[in-house]
């Protein structure tokens, strides 16, 4: 455990309006992980508590907070259901909570309109769990993201406290995923549309560590953890209304020492959903009201291309030439003052290492999702995720026989993924 003037978290408490303490009781000494959950009009918030509670208890004590949550704006039925689905979390809460595992049931009404949403109750919960470890000096608390209709595998809690007990430098990490892709509780049309949404989440990340992007991480809100001090360190989660996980770990993935657990998963909702304007239940919305169960993704030919320009960056130290550079990525360059921009990283860099660091701190994941975009508004074509996952397979991995189906794709893109740790 690093080393803290007591407590270890009072500056980001200072600097923040984070209101007071939501929860009086003391947390337990030896709390080691607090898993964060918002809520807004659901129906699955129990079973979820209830996957949680079937989970395999690690070692050390466990905190699971819930924000139930509504705005000044929110209809009079959810608000509510919100307050139908308290009073059973809470009497659940009161049934089962223990030492060892405790769960903390809250509803906030009357949130600002112009904050409201799935960001601030993410935020209200992770400021909670902060405050929490910071009452113990625990620095290296973890602070888990999970949504409240996923649900953990049972060895969920146990892999997590063994991962960090293994690998006590890791800052961060993501938690390998799978959505449910058969079964009889959604229709066969939700089935094949999460077939495809969930390849293109993969396939976007395998085609960045083609591309030898080093920041290429699933950005999951119900499979992430932080630890404490890290999470105060950069500011805190966002009060974003959709995209809120991706901006949080944007800032934490580029620190280094962010990891992988793929020894369990966590297993999110892949249900019809208008919370957010984008995201799984989105994605699925979109894909039935436009009666297609095809999800366009982003052309490889854009990866291949990225590939090379990130395989000469070493050589940016020294010498760069814009007119080298091809299509689309030129024009890109140009736009966002690349070159100008290139020659302060290198005035800044006194060396090939802090460069390459500086590089990729302009070149961000925000950057790269940024020309993407451009690249296929002006150049590219997006195409169908089974036929940019087959050129991604064949180039990147081509001691692999390619399947027929987009189910065996996606059953193939889960084993690469758990099997090779980025």
């Amino acid at each position: 455990m690093k080393n803290y003037i007591l407590p270890f978290a009072d500056t980001y408490f200072k600097r923040f309006q984070t209101g007071k303490s939501l929860i009086k009781e003391k947390p337990a000494e030896d709390l080691f992980l607090s898993i964060v959950i918002p809520a807004y009009n659901e129906d699955e918030l129990c079973k979820s508590l209830q996957s949680i509670l079937d989970c395999q208890l690690p070692e050390k004590s466990v905190e699971i907070l819930v924000i139930l949550n509504s705005s000044e704006s929110s209809p009079t039925e959810i608000i509510l259901k919100n307050r139908e689905t308290y009073q059973k979390a809470k009497q659940f809460a009161k049934n089962n909570s223990t030492k060892r595992l405790k769960f903390c049931i809250l509803n906030i009404e009357n949130l600002p309109i112009k904050f409201a949403g799935v960001g601030l109750a993410r935020k209200t919960g992770m400021d909670e769990a902060l405050r929490r470890f910071n009452s113990i000096n625990k620095p290296d608390g973890l602070i888990a993201g999970f949504d409240a209709d996923a649900l953990p595998e049972k060895k969920y809690l146990r892999e997590i406290e063994v991962y960090f007990n293994e690998n006590q430098n890791i800052n961060a990490v993501s938690i390998n995923f799978e959505h449910p892709i058969e079964g009889n509780k959604f229709s066969k049309e939700i089935y094949r549309n999460i077939i495809n949404y969930e390849l293109h989440l993969r396939y976007f990340v395998e085609a960045m560590r083609f591309a030898n992007f080093p920041f290429a991480y699933h950005t999951i809100g119900s499979s992430f953890v932080v630890k404490a001090d890290i999470y105060a360190k950069q500011g805190g989660m966002n009060r974003k209304k959709a995209g809120e996980d991706f901006y949080f770990l944007q800032k934490i993935i580029p620190l280094g020492n962010y990891g992988e657990i793929n020894t369990t998963k966590v297993i999110p909702s892949p249900r019809i959903s208008d919370r957010v304007p984008f995201g799984t239940g989105a994605a699925i919305s979109k894909m039935i009201k436009n009666n297609t169960d095809d999800f366009g993704t982003y052309h490889f030919n854009a990866f291949i291309l990225l590939k090379a320009f990130f395989a000469d960056l070493d050589t940016y130290f020294d010498n760069f030439t814009l007119i080298r550079i091809p299509e689309p990525m030129k024009n890109f360059l140009t736009i966002n003052n690349f070159v100008s921009d290139l020659e302060k990283i290198k005035a800044n860099s006194p060396n090939l290492l802090i460069f390459r660091k500086r590089f990729f701190d302009w070149f961000n994941a925000f950057r790269l999702i940024k020309f993407l975009n451009y690249a296929h508004e002006t150049y590219y074509q997006k195409e169908k995720v089974k036929i940019a996952s087959e050129k991604l397979l064949k180039k990147y991995h081509p001691e692999i026989n390619i399947p027929e189906t987009e189910k065996e794709l996606l059953l193939l893109y889960r084993e690469i993924q758990t099997r090779l740790s980025f």
